[in-house]
């Protein structure tokens, strides 16, 4: 599932493509993406000869504003992307809409399970969504994430999870950065230490430098989340096996050893 660091990619990939650059065309070929009350008649409309600015991020939301236009909304759910593609590369079996640029290029909004989508929205319509969101994972200060998350009833896996307390954090970030501060992560949250607390954010700066410069999660062996999915995973830090089990309603993994 995209996370901060795949949608700040995408990020990346749009503006070395999409930059400053024209909408020449635009094709919708899956409705299905398409939320806010977008129609494709719309969609083209308002896009269509308008010229990208410098797209920017809020967790995994990414914003495409355009010169004198409506900002392109997108949200990646569980299986979206963008992509760049040149003109003649065939279409994709799963590219739900794709944006002619200046004529010499595509970019495409690519989504198997289409959960998520594509939307326009005037300033007003951003600051609401805005609204709705913690700050972002990247930039949240040390004394603002404490504040945030040591009144949390819940377990601290759900807290870091919750988009309405921190922005860009998703399932497999959740776990390394638990498993790198020592912190088992069905711990209340009200429960952590100023030291846990402390811990917890030098993890998360840490697991998000290198997943950004990345552009995912990256699958390393020295990582836990390159070991999750083995047959047999065992800790990378001490080779003990591996726990999964559900929390906030996904799958976690974690080192009873290491996160006790």
């Amino acid at each position: 599932m995209p996370e901060l660091p795949d949608v700040e990619g995408f990020r990346r990939a749009l503006m070395s493509c999409g930059g400053r650059r024209c909408v020449t065309d635009i094709e919708v070929r899956d409705n299905g993406v398409l939320r806010g009350g977008v129609t494709e008649e719309r969609l083209r409309g308002q896009l269509k000869g308008k010229r990208l600015g410098k797209a920017w991020r809020h967790g995994k939301w990414l914003f495409v504003p355009t010169v004198d236009g409506p900002t392109l909304v997108c949200h990646f759910g569980m299986t979206g992307s963008l992509r760049c593609c040149a003109l003649d590369e065939p279409i994709a079996a799963h590219d739900r809409i794709v944006l002619t640029l200046d004529d010499t290029r595509t970019l495409r909004y690519r989504d198997q399970r289409k959960l998520q989508g594509v939307q326009l929205a005037d300033k007003n319509a951003v600051d609401r969504l805005l609204e709705g969101l913690g700050p972002d994972a990247a930039g949240v200060q040390r004394t603002e994430f404490r504040e945030l998350l040591s009144a949390r009833r819940g377990a601290i896996k759900s807290a870091l999870m919750d988009q309405s307390v921190i922005a860009g954090l998703g399932n497999l970030l959740c776990d390394e950065i638990l498993w790198r501060a020592r912190i088992h992560p069905r711990t209340p949250a009200r429960d952590l230490s100023e030291a846990d607390l402390r811990h917890l954010h030098t993890a998360m700066g840490r697991v998000l430098d290198t997943a950004v410069r990345t552009g995912r999660v990256p699958p390393r062996r020295s990582w836990l989340t390159g070991r999750r999915d083995d047959s047999e995973p065992v800790c990378p830090r001490c080779g003990t096996l591996l726990c999964s089990s559900r929390v906030a309603g996904r799958r976690t993994a974690w080192c009873p050893q290491c996160q006790s």
